[in-house]
């Protein structure tokens, strides 16, 4: 679990480092979140990740060039993660 949304997070902080001003708040607040996932004891449901996947879906038409692909890396990542889990 926490391998997945690491590399997501990493594809997250590559691509705060390339993005504009008014999607870098969005990609940081989402990084956070898995960073949180990661280290913590709580795994995250379908409803938070739904929220995060939202987010970055919402970030990826705002974005561009490379920041464009890493949100696509990890919302693709994400997205195979949560198949994992079970739904409540």
């Amino acid at each position: 679990m926490t391998e997945q949304l690491q590399a997501a997070r990493d594809d997250l902080e590559e691509a705060a480092k390339s993005a504009d001003d008014d999607v870098r708040d969005d990609i940081r607040e989402t990084t956070d979140a898995f960073a949180d996932y990661v280290m913590g004891d709580t795994e995250p449901d379908h409803a938070l990740l739904d929220e995060r996947l939202n987010t970055l879906r919402q970030v990826r038409e705002r974005a561009d060039g490379n920041t464009k692909a890493k949100v696509d890396s990890a919302i693709e990542t994400v997205e195979d993660y949560r198949e994992t889990i079970d739904q409540a």
